[in-house]
C-alpha cells in the first residue's frame, strides 16, 4: 500500500517541478508590457563570471512600457548593455551614465501570433514532460506488481490515482498557457 503512495507522491512532485519550470518560462516571455522578470534570463560577463542581471542592480518598471535598471556598479553599464543586446529579447538599451532604460515596444499582430505559437509549443513540451513522468511511474507500479509488492487492486488504484495527478498537472499547464495567450493577444 505505502509503496504505490511513494511512487505517486514522487510523480506528483516531479510534475509540479515541470509545471513550475513552465510557469517561470512564461513569466520571462515578453508580452508587450514592461515586466522586470523578462530580464531574469539575461547573463552578464562580469569580471569573467557569468552573472544574472537581476543580481547586479535593481530592476523596476516605472512606466507600463519602460524598464529601469539601476546598477550597483555603474562601471558595468556597457557590459549590461552588451548582454541585453545579445539576448533574444529584442530590446535596445539606452543609458545616461547612471541608469539603463529599456523601452518595451508595442507588439504588432504578427509578433503576437509568433509569441502564442511559442507559448503553445512550450505548453506541449511541459505536457510531454508530465506524460513521461506518468510513464516512468506506471513502469514502477507494474514492476511493484510483478515483484509482489503490490496486489492487483493496489495496482489498479495506483494507476487511477496517477492518471488523476497527471490530468490535474496537464490542466494546470493549459490554464497557465491560456492566461499567457490572453495576455499576449490583449492590446
Amino acid at each position: 500500500m505505502a509503496v504505490y503512495k511513494m511512487i505517486i507522491d514522487e510523480a506528483k512532485e516531479r510534475m509540479g517541478k515541470s509545471r513550475d519550470a513552465y510557469k517561470r518560462e512564461m513569466v520571462s516571455l515578453r508580452a508587450g508590457r514592461a515586466n522586470p522578470q523578462i530580464l531574469d534570463r539575461v547573463m552578464v560577463d562580469y569580471y569573467g563570471t557569468a552573472t544574472p542581471l537581476n543580481q547586479m542592480g535593481n530592476i523596476s518598471a516605472p512606466e507600463p512600457r519602460m524598464l529601469l535598471i539601476s546598477l550597483w556598479d555603474t562601471k558595468a553599464i556597457s557590459l549590461v548593455e552588451k548582454a541585453i543586446l545579445k539576448s533574444d529579447l529584442g530590446l535596445n538599451p539606452s543609458n545616461d551614465g547612471r541608469v539603463i532604460r529599456l523601452l518595451v515596444p508595442e507588439l504588432n499582430e504578427e509578433r503576437r501570433k509568433e509569441l502564442t505559437k511559442v507559448v503553445r509549443k512550450s505548453a506541449e513540451e511541459a505536457k510531454v514532460a508530465c506524460r513521461n513522468i506518468r510513464r516512468d511511474a506506471m513502469e514502477q507500479i507494474k514492476k511493484g506488481k510483478k515483484d509482489g509488492e503490490l496486489t492487483e487492486d493496489d495496482q489498479r488504484k495506483a494507476e487511477d490515482e496517477l492518471q488523476k495527478v497527471t490530468d490535474a498537472a496537464i490542466k494546470e499547464v493549459d490554464k497557465i498557457s491560456s492566461e499567457k495567450e490572453k495576455e499576449i493577444m490583449s492590446v
